[in-house]
């Protein structure tokens, strides 16, 4: 090897190197970013079948009789609790409760991490408008209260 010559990259290509990857990074993030919102997006849309599945179920069971219910109740869950802690079954004493979820799934846009499950939910009674969902004494359906577009162009808070 001749002693003019050195092994290496020059300082210039090293630079140039360096800014390619940073415009191939920055072309990445946005990509990114739709990633995870889409994920998380899959998970409340993921979430909100299975908690509506169980209250349908809790439903169902107050009609055919496995749950006790009074007069002035609609028949649906008075807690979100109450579909995983399970209700005693009044057709049959002997088997126990009846549970409607093996665990309640949070809200994966809510910004709490101390909140319970249950507390990351807006919740809407039986007695309430469809369109100015408001909470009392059951809870007819669940809905996020992150705000803010989902990628379907639909509010978080009316999936």
């Amino acid at each position: 090897m001749p002693h003019g010559k050195s092994r290496g990259f020059s300082l210039i290509e090293l630079v140039v190197t360096v800014a390619i990857l940073g415009v191939l990074a920055m072309a990445a993030s946005p990509l990114l970013e739709t990633t995870a919102r889409r994920q998380k997006e899959a998970e409340l849309r993921s979430a909100l079948r299975e908690i509506r599945g169980a209250i349908d179920a809790y439903r169902r069971a107050v009609e055919d009789g496995k749950i006790a219910r009074g007069s002035d109740e609609s028949g649906y869950p008075a807690r979100l609790e109450d579909l995983v802690m399970g209700v005693e079954n009044r057709q049959d004493p002997a088997r126990g409760k009846i549970y409607f979820l093996r665990r309640l799934p949070r809200d994966p846009f809510s910004p709490s991490v101390e909140a319970t499950p249950a507390q990351t939910w807006g919740k809407r009674s039986y007695a309430s408008p469809p369109d100015n969902p408001q909470e009392g004494v059951d809870i007819f359906d669940v809905h996020s209260r992150a705000d803010g577009l989902g990628s379907n162009g639909i509010a978080y808070r009316e999936w």
